[in-house]
């Protein structure tokens, strides 16, 4: 089979949502992924931050043959050995104190904010149900999490959406302060936009998210989808910021790339929800909570977090010297394994261009150049990546 057999019949086959790249990936090795043809890529994608301990990782392959020749699936009618194990880890990991799983990301949204419309309505009625979200985040492509999303073109077209959400501007402290009353549930953020560009929330503005909560008694929700489980060197960007939410969401890198996603709650919120009020058929299933508390340990015991700090700024410096040296270039954010180049051109040709050079980079918001590489690349790897970037930038004009 060609790549171009591969294209075709995704053409004819599938619903067409996507924009891919026309290139088709037949393995991965580390941080290092092969075309159909053999071709080797260096990857600052990582599955859009799933994979962050790269590909094919040998405990992974082995916890994966082992569970599967025991029990892929049992329904949530009944327990399974690893779910307990994975909520009772992931609590202890947060300092939170309920656990539940989902499927993916969105999914974890949308069980946060059902959670806090319960815990919003036994505090205070049917009345306190209102949400407060941020110009500019993501949050998934589901009802909820779209009535969350502060872009309009994932929400358009798709009206009417969840009618009680109020947007402010990211760490716009006094507009934050308008929004949030005694009838507010919940307010949701991404303490790090992710698809949003690599912009950070301030500190200063999440310890006021955490104080509007508590005088409103509101659920203070952290989407942590794509920074968090160790992308900012701390297992949650919560850790790393020193604001504790109420309820946090995660999935991504969780099952290294089996679907699997969780929401932590304070008990205070988690008590609000009682036995047929939420369930799931796949989430928490024996194959992906074994491979997440895999994944887990493997973090731990190869001292990746060690890594993800040491190379994230390697990685920033690298960055920054690009947005000094080319006009191109316009500002890098982010940190550990999560950042952002800024560019004052649009961002996918680049992107296109790499994949030629065999590098694979990610672009969103059309200027920003996404970093979200495994957990396991070196400086030798940013070396490659930031040689092919300087020939591309290179070909705009340089700053004087």
């Amino acid at each position: 089979m060609t790549s171009q057999d591969v294209i075709e019949r995704e053409r004819q086959f599938l619903l067409q949502t996507y924009n891919r790249y026309p290139v088709v990936f037949a393995r991965g090795k580390g941080v290092f992924l092969f075309d159909l043809d053999g071709k080797r890529y260096l990857d600052f994608v990582a599955g859009l931050g799933v994979n962050a301990l790269g590909h094919a990782h040998s405990r992974v392959v082995k916890a994966i043959r082992d569970q599967a020749a025991r029990a892929i699936h049992l329904s949530n009618l009944y327990y399974n050995e690893y779910q307990g194990l994975l909520a009772e880890k992931l609590c202890g990991l947060s300092g939170l104190q309920r656990a539940f799983f989902s499927n993916s990301g969105t999914e974890a949204i949308e069980g946060s904010i059902k959670l806090a419309r319960l815990a919003g309505h036994r505090a205070g009625g049917e009345a306190k149900c209102r949400l407060v979200a941020l110009e500019g985040s993501y949050h998934g492509r589901t009802f909820g999490a779209m009535s969350l999303t502060g872009q309009d073109k994932y929400r358009k077209g798709f009206e009417p959406l969840l009618e009680d959400v109020t947007f402010v501007a990211r760490n716009d402290i006094a507009a934050l302060r308008a929004a949030v009353n005694d009838n507010t549930c919940a307010i949701v953020l991404e303490p790090i936009f992710g698809e949003g560009g690599i912009r950070e929330c301030s500190v200063e503005f999440l310890q006021e998210c955490r104080a509007a909560a508590d005088r409103h008694r509101a659920a203070l929700i952290f989407d942590e989808i794509q920074c968090g489980l160790g992308r900012t060197g701390t297992i949650f960007a919560f850790q790393t910021l020193g604001v504790v939410p109420d309820i946090v969401a995660i999935a991504k890198p969780i099952a290294a790339g089996l679907p699997l996603g969780a929401f932590l709650a304070r008990e205070d919120f988690a008590s609000a929800i009682s036995a047929g009020q939420h369930g799931t058929t796949f989430g928490g299933g024996p194959l992906a909570c074994r491979v997440a508390l895999e994944y887990l340990a493997i973090v731990e015991e190869e001292r990746l977090l060690e890594n993800v700090a040491r190379v994230g700024a390697y990685l920033q410096e690298q960055l920054k010297t690009l947005a000094e040296r080319f006009a191109a270039a316009q500002e890098a954010r982010g940190r550990g394994l999560i950042q952002g180049l800024e560019l004052t051109v649009p961002a996918r040709p680049i992107v296109e261009q790499a994949l030629a050079e065999g590098v694979l980079f990610n672009s969103t918001q059309d200027t920003v150049l996404r970093f979200l590489p495994p957990f396991l690349l070196q400086e030798k790897h940013v070396d490659k990546g930031v040689r092919v970037l300087k020939k591309l930038l290179g070909k705009k004009r340089r700053k004087s």
